[in-house]
């Protein structure tokens, strides 16, 4: 990306200006997350939603890069020759950084488990999966994508309480009170009813992305843990 005021290059996954006048300065991330629609809606039903009508003619609901998503497909765009070889390069990876110390947390290995529990520096982190996320850069279409899930990536400590997660079918369910989570963090029902987990800051992304500009990073999970070779 590019800011039209001073031409200045940014890099989306530092947010850090590389080239031009404000090169070094570095935006405020806002921490969030990809979630399927019908979780959006059933947990905020009166939410507000973006019109497509915007006055240009964009097909909003399709996909230009068919196939993206294929670790054997052919659609990549000036990789290192140097880059890290420990997952392939279109491995899903959820990213974590707190400080100088980043994770990259194998995607596929969240599926159909019990919701991770991740400590980076000082921060008592959990990381779930949930089906029903199409992907945006299967198919043709983004409605017409596989199913990868949406994942979610909170700070696990409540009012000073370190809570523990299991999943369900419903969601996930804390293991100190039995309360009821959606995968936005909220509490449904129980104890904590109403309670939101602070959201932390990620990347849901590919490998050869992340391992581009973090390259001391750990890798928590494998692509094996799934059923994948």
């Amino acid at each position: 990306m590019y800011d039209r005021q001073t031409e200045s290059l940014w890099p989306q996954l530092t947010g850090e200006a590389s080239v031009g006048d404000l090169t070094g300065t570095k935006l405020v991330a806002i921490p969030m997350g990809t979630v399927a629609w019908r979780d959006f809606v059933t947990a905020d039903p009166t939410a507000r939603v973006l019109s497509q009508d915007t006055g240009f003619d964009r097909p909003y609901g399709t996909n230009p890069y068919s196939g993206y998503d294929d670790p054997n497909g052919d659609l990549l765009f000036g990789l290192p020759d140097d880059l890290d070889n420990r997952l392939p390069v279109k491995e899903r990876v959820v990213g974590l950084v707190n400080g100088s110390v980043s994770v990259a947390v194998v995607r596929s290995s969240l599926v159909g488990k019990d919701p991770l529990e991740v400590t980076i520096g000082s921060r008592h982190l959990v990381v779930w999966h949930r089906p029903g996320q199409a992907s945006a850069l299967d198919a043709d279409t983004v409605a017409g994508g596989a199913d990868i899930g949406t994942v979610g990536v909170f700070v696990s400590v409540l009012d000073g309480e370190r809570l523990h997660f299991d999943a369900d079918t419903a969601g996930f369910r804390d293991r100190e009170t039995g309360s009821s989570w959606n995968v936005l963090g909220r509490a449904t029902a129980g104890p904590l009813q109403g309670a939101e987990l602070e959201l932390y800051q990620h990347l849901d992304t590919f490998w050869f992305a992340w391992a581009s500009f973090h390259l001391d990073t750990d890798v928590l999970g494998s692509t094996a843990q799934n059923g994948a070779p």
